[in-house]
């Protein structure tokens, strides 16, 4: 054990050599931390010596306590020379046991492996005894299997021999019942001979089971042939020996059994080919019922007569059914096709009607078994959803379910195969049953335009909303009877001929019930001043010119307007083309769905719900040139007021009044008249403040010149329109609605543009400069005519103007400004002065 370290023991080292001796990695640091972690200053990786002896002594007269730190720190490294003597002796230790422990674990795998190995060798040992114990009694297995199976083959082919044997025997006597079973019973045993066909004896009894097989279906076919026509097809005498033949045709060829059938079924049908010829009188379409009934009384004779004789699964009587349409249905297409030209509609629909029923009953009655593809089950169902209450549209049947709140869903057989086996005929005919829809239709229309001439318009009720004509549903519902008619008998070319009436009828429905009936506003400006004009010339015989003032002076006083039932007619007409536009949409739909789906993209009504949008369109600005009429003689008012003259600003003006009373006259009756269409409603008041607004602003030009107050008073007036603007969809209205944010914009932005031009106005017109200046950055108008009618409202000199005109010019950008083509309102009076001018030359 070394010595303790004394004081002169202790190496005064550099900072710098110490730093290099205790620098470790950074892993290796986090890990000494982790295992060791301590608080300690000497512990730290970057330890500063000189640092640390600061802090124990940061004073002079903490130099004092000198020894006594030495003193500790000499203790301290005594303890760590302890410690890591003591680890470094026990490290020492610890390697030696571990190449102790080691050498152990080594000696007890070797000794592991010998056991091991041992038990190996036994179980081998083992095995091979176990082999040589068995050894003898698998070959007595080996035997008995060999036995077992050769007994087997023998037994079978023991019986193979007495049944081919038996089989000829009971062949030549004619005993089916017997030969039915015996022969299934061989035909077994030879399956388990085709192993063995490469023995002669083994292929020559398989080759005399198939010509016994042969001699059987040959001879059953005979003895049918050789009964039946001895007896002229009625009853037999020997029906029990046929039956027994039936059972033994099950084991025959397929081939046997199918010429059979045949052969039974077309003599049941002799007759009937007989008396139902081409020139017979009982086959013609008038007719058609015999046929029917005829099939009947074979199916109940065949029953009581051969009902035992046929096993059921062989369906004779659906054989002999579906037998009988294949023959009505070519037989009735020659017939036709010779005497086509007297066929007429009511015999066509009698003879479908007679066989869609014939048809119905045959599905009821049978499976179809007989018709359907092989493999496909006739009582599996597919999923149907009960259609809840019925709504009003015709096309909307069908469709209910999507709207209601709860759907069941049931469980519906598919379709028959029976369904069009022998209507299918009548379908290169079916033109003549168009041309009587064609025909039916046109004649609905007639009567849907009488009725509403005699009736006159629906009638207003103080509580009922725009209501549609009656004959529009009505429409519709013949047009889905026609369609639905149509597609039982033919969904091919025929459905799509019907699709081009009803498009042909849509048309002229619009047409004529809607668009004919609309009140014309064009002929109410015609008949006011055409009689202006007539009492100016009689009484006063002034010049052409002064006639048109005067005449356009009338107009403008006495604005036409609709009335109430006028109103309520055109919102009616609305509503009705709305109706009408969505039920062609089902019909569509509808129709594609019944149309075979080769013919599914010629179904096309889009050109014809466009023209029931032009309707809705036409309605909707008949209904804003009334507002717009009624609204004119105010425009007109408030050009004719002197607002150079006005001293003071007051309420609003008179014409504001009476325009705010026209729009509350007209807006409730035509929003509750709308009040299905409640979309079409904001249609019109987007479609009228788009009009109303720019021709506000057109008259709002014409007042000059005006005074500062006078703009003043009409800024006040321009702010009152545009409040009653913005609450123009629910004037008068019990329920407050927000208006649509589109709406809401479009008025925001003319009625601006109004208060902005009154605001220019009212500003100086010196200095000229700062004047140009306001109204680019309030109107930003660029347009040069536009500024010339400012000018012309605030009553320049001419001077003045052009200086201004010309200071505009050089602020706008060069191309922009000179547009001088006249305004819309501009244009409208031009048409009114022209329309004008052509009526008095009539006149």
């Amino acid at each position: 054990m070394a010595a303790p370290m004394e004081e002169d023991d202790v190496d005064i080292i550099d900072d710098e050599h110490l730093n290099s001796m205790l620098v470790f990695p950074p892993d290796v640091q986090q890990a000494i931390e982790q295992v060791l972690p301590s608080n300690d200053p000497l512990d730290k990786p970057d330890f500063n010596a000189v640092e640390y002896i600061n802090s124990l002594f940061p004073t002079e007269q903490s130099l004092a306590n000198i020894d006594d730190v030495i003193n500790r720190m000499r203790l301290k490294i005594r303890r760590l020379d302890d410690n890591i003597r003591g680890v470094v002796r026990g490290q020492t230790n610890a390697g030696q046991d571990g190449r102790q422990a080691l050498s152990e674990a080594q000696k007890a795998i070797q000794e592991l492996f010998k056991r091991i190995k041992d038990i190996k060798e036994k179980a081998d040992k083992s095995e091979q005894m176990v082999k040589e114990i068995t050894r003898d009694i698998k070959q007595l297995d080996h035997a008995k299997r060999h036995l077992t199976s050769s007994i087997t083959t023998l037994n079978h082919l023991h019986m193979l021999v007495g049944g081919v044997d038996a089989l000829e025997s009971l062949t030549r006597r004619r005993q089916y019942g017997e030969v039915a079973n015996l022969l299934q019973g061989v035909i077994n045993v030879m399956e388990h001979f085709q192993k063995y066909m490469s023995i002669p004896q083994i292929r020559q009894l398989a080759d005399k089971v198939k010509k016994i097989q042969t001699e059987l279906g040959i001879q059953i076919l005979a003895d049918f042939e050789d009964a039946f026509n001895s007896q002229g097809g009625k009853l037999v005498s020997n029906q029990a020996q046929l039956a027994e033949a039936c059972l033994v045709v099950n084991v025959l060829d397929p081939k046997v059994k199918k010429d059979l059938l045949k052969f039974f079924v077309k003599l049941q049908l002799q007759e009937y080919v007989v008396l139902f010829g081409e020139n017979q009188d009982v086959a013609w379409l008038d007719k058609i019922d015999r046929r029917y009934a005829w099939l009947k009384r074979a199916l109940v004779e065949c029953e009581e007569k051969f009902g035992r004789m046929f096993p059921r699964d062989w369906d004779i009587e659906e054989r002999i059914c579906v037998e009988f349409c294949n023959i009505t249905r070519s037989e009735l297409s020659k017939i036709m096709q010779n005497r086509s030209s007297e066929i007429d509609v009511k015999l066509l629909l009698f003879a479908i009607k007679r066989t869609t029923t014939f048809e119905a009953l045959v599905a009821k009655r049978y499976s179809g078994a007989t018709l359907r593809p092989i493999g496909e089950d006739p009582t599996i169902p597919i999923a149907k959803i009960d259609t809840p209450e019925m709504p009003t549209n015709p096309f909307e049947i069908d469709d209910a379910i999507d709207q209601a709140v709860e759907v069941k869903t049931v469980l519906k057989p598919k379709p028959s195969p029976f369904q069009g086996i022998v209507s299918q005929c009548f379908e290169p005919h079916l033109h003549i049953y168009i041309q009587s829809q064609d025909r039916y239709l046109g004649e609905l229309i007639q009567q849907f335009v009488s009725d509403f001439h005699s009736h006159g318009p629906p009638r207003m009720e103080s509580d009922e909303s725009g209501a549609i004509l009656p004959s529009s549903a009505d429409l519709f519902v013949a047009y889905k009877n026609c369609m639905v008619q149509c597609s039982n008998l033919s969904t091919g070319a025929p459905l799509l001929s019907l699709t081009a009436t009803f498009q042909k009828y849509l048309r002229e429905y619009a047409s004529r019930l809607l668009t004919n009936n609309l009140p014309n506003l064009s002929n109410l400006y015609r008949t006011q001043a055409g009689q202006g004009a007539s009492t100016t010339v009689g009484a006063m015989g002034i010049n052409i010119s002064a006639l048109l003032k005067e005449g356009l002076k009338e107009s403008t006083s006495e604005a036409p307007k609709f009335t109430p039932e006028e109103q309520y007619l055109v919102c009616s007409l609305l509503c009705t083309a709305e109706y009408c536009l969505d039920t062609t949409l089902q019909l569509e739909e509808k129709l594609k769905e019944k149309v075979d789906t080769t013919l599914v993209d010629k179904i096309n009504l889009n050109a014809e719900m466009d023209v029931f949008h032009g309707v809705i369109s036409n309605c909707i600005q008949l209904l804003v040139q009334d507002l717009e009429s009624a609204c004119d003689p105010a425009l007109s008012a408030m050009n004719k007021v002197n607002w150079a003259a006005i001293e003071t600003v007051g309420d609003q003006s008179s014409y504001v009044t009476a325009i705010t009373s026209h729009i509350k006259q007209t807006l409730p009756v035509i929003r509750d008249n709308l009040a299905s269409a409640r979309k079409y409603f904001t249609q019109f008041c987007i479609k009228f403040v788009n009009t109303f607004i720019p021709r506000f602003v057109s008259h709002l030009y014409k007042c000059k010149p005006i005074s500062t107050v006078g703009a003043e008073q009409l800024l006040l007036d321009t702010h009152s329109l545009k409040t009653v603007l913005l609450d123009l969809p629910s004037i008068g209205s019990k329920v407050s609605r927000k208006a649509p944010a589109s709406y809401t914009k479009i008025v925001v932005k003319g009625m601006t543009k109004a208060e902005m031009i009154l605001k220019v106005v009212m500003s100086p017109a010196d200095p000229p400069q700062s004047f140009v200046d306001n109204y680019i950055k309030l109107i930003a108008d660029r347009d040069t005519g536009n500024f010339q009618k400012v000018l012309d409202m605030k009553s320049l000199k001419r001077s003045d103007q052009n200086a201004m005109l010309d200071l505009f010019r050089t602020r706008v950008p060069r191309g922009e400004g000179q547009t001088n083509s006249p305004t819309a309102h501009q244009e409208h009076e031009g048409s009114r002065i022209r329309r004008l001018e052509k009526l008095i030359k009539r006149r």
